[in-house]
């Protein structure tokens, strides 16, 4: 059910007090089984990036620059798929699919910050292990404690940072017109196309800081990856080639995945550009992706396999 919407702006205009989130699909049927899966998904998000945020304070063996990074992308993947996915069921189970004017707001904010620090996370992750492989002996110089709190927090400042501009921007815009939100969740595109003031600069805006952000960690990650295809190459024996290459595996996997959702999502041309197509890309990496990076990192993964191992034989000792 749709509220009314209330104070007034000009005589003829309402101002939006609050938003109609209309979700993934309006069949009834359909949303049952949705739910249930995004239940059981965001179950596993939460168990499998938790879980590897404990095993590694636990392990000791873990107590690496690598595990500090995938802990604190364990943290980010868990935040921001919280931002979106609990609103999201509730939602798919009820009839008022309402969403409060500084809700929206807020869930804008926590999934744009959130979003654009595993941006950052992903390529600190990468310059890492071309430090460990290119320099080993200098890794523990290249890659202190100190270091990599700077690099993380420096991380998190962007993705917060650049958070609070789109948000301040979006939301300093008069809505006056339709409250209802073509998405599961507050995004960008559906709310400009309600907005009843000039989107010009909001677009400009978003494409400069998006392209300079998304390109920027694109770019790290590629000359990082580089830099270790020629450090791999150039190693004497097959052991150490797949040595190497085995630690970088799980991070190109979760890369891969993550920034070309990413670059789909925003480099399609506009003529491709469909609302639907937007829904069902953006299921995907804010729900699915956050569920997927625990699973590549300990499937992958010898020493998080071995941590687990050694977890549940001291408990069933």
């Amino acid at each position: 059910m749709v509220r009314t919407m209330k104070g007034v702006q000009d005589k003829n205009d309402t101002e939006v007090t609050e938003f109609i989130l209309m979700g993934l699909s309006d069949n009834a049927d359909l949303q049952g089984v949705l739910f249930a899966l995004f239940l059981v998904i965001y179950m596993m998000t939460l168990v499998g990036n938790l879980g590897m945020i404990a095993l590694i304070k636990i392990d000791r063996c873990l107590h690496t620059p690598m595990y500090f990074f995938l802990s604190s992308l364990s943290f980010v993947d868990a935040s921001y798929s919280s931002s979106v996915t609990p609103k999201m069921l509730v939602n798919l189970m009820t009839e008022d699919k309402s969403i409060s004017f500084n809700g929206c707001a807020a869930q804008f904010f926590f999934f744009g910050s959130f979003l654009g620090t595993e941006c950052f996370l992903l390529a600190m992750m990468a310059y890492d292990r071309y430090a460990a492989i290119w320099s080993p002996l200098l890794y523990p110089v290249l890659m202190s404690g100190r270091i990599c709190f700077m690099l993380v927090t420096t991380s998190f400042l962007a993705g917060f940072g650049n958070a609070a501009i789109h948000t301040g921007m979006t939301f300093r815009l008069s809505f006056c017109g339709s409250n209802k939100i073509n998405h599961f969740y507050c995004d960008t595109p559906p709310l400009l196309k309600l907005s009843c003031s000039d989107t010009h600069i909001n677009g400009i805006v978003i494409m400069v800081f998006s392209s300079f952000n998304v390109i920027t960690c694109v770019l790290i990650v590629l000359i990082s990856y580089l830099c270790i295809l020629i450090a791999i190459l150039k190693m004497p024996s097959a052991e150490g080639r797949h040595k190497a290459f085995s630690t970088c595996a799980s991070h190109l996997m979760a890369v891969t995945i993550f920034f070309g959702t990413i670059l789909f999502m925003y480099l399609r041309p506009t003529s491709s550009y469909s609302m639907e197509q937007d829904k069902v890309v953006s299921v995907f990496y804010t729900v699915v992706i956050p569920m997927l990076n625990p699973l590549i990192y300990s499937l992958k993964n010898k020493d998080v396999k071995e941590a687990v191992k050694k977890i549940l034989q001291k408990h069933m000792l």
